[in-house]
């Protein structure tokens, strides 16, 4: 039967896998609020992943959160997350996160030469002096000012990242609190927190080669 073979010879457009994103909560733990900021970044069509640091527990104020950081202790903190990121790592992964969960992604991403991305809400951390990176693109979101983020640190912080080999930006929120991304707390501005993902958004697309 002439022919009969012909639809099985058909070629298949391969669907490319979406950008896996691995989000960090911040010291007061996996609040709803980090929840919904993974499913503002699902229904954009990433993967994200949200691992939970605290073995569940949250907190309602940033003293609580820093006694459970300190109770874990940060040796035991980064190894939780790169317990969590491993099975992950080889899709290239966008490290993000909150407070001190940027923190924790920040390690975790100059240490990945796999990495494609970076994204900082509201934290950020020292670099090591032999930190080196192939231009990753890193994207920072900051109140201004923020007391956690003082201005001459994250000058510092800039410029290190800049030697370090990454291609970074920083967008600063005059008069919003420290975790205004967080409707549930004091620190919430709604505009801010609106404006920030807009942006952080459109890192996220040129990342991902939309």
């Amino acid at each position: 039967m002439s022919g009969g073979t012909r639809s099985s010879c058909k070629e298949v457009t391969p669907v490319a896998s979406p950008t896996t994103i691995v989000l960090f909560h911040s010291a007061y733990g996996p609040r709803p609020a980090v929840h919904a900021a993974a499913e503002r970044l699902r229904e954009a069509g990433y993967e994200v992943h949200v691992p939970d640091l605290y073995d569940g527990r949250t907190t309602e104020t940033v003293e609580e959160g820093m006694a459970i950081k300190d109770e874990i202790g940060r040796d035991e903190l980064l190894r939780r997350a790169v317990t969590a990121v491993a099975p992950l790592s080889e899709r290239g992964l966008v490290y993000a996160g909150f407070s001190l969960g940027g923190s924790i992604a920040q390690n975790l991403a100059l240490g990945d030469d796999r990495a494609r991305g970076l994204l900082l809400l509201h934290g950020t951390s020292d670099l090591p002096d032999d930190a080196a990176v192939d231009e990753l693109p890193v994207q920072l979101h900051v109140a201004d000012p923020d007391p956690f983020e003082p201005h001459d640190w994250l000058n510092a912080w800039y410029l290190r990242m800049q030697r370090a080999g990454a291609d970074v930006e920083v967008h600063r929120y005059r008069g919003a609190g420290h975790l205004f991304t967080d409707p549930d707390l004091p620190d919430y501005d709604e505009e801010a927190a609106e404006a920030a993902w807009r942006v952080a958004l459109g890192f996220l697309a040129d990342v991902s080669g939309e």
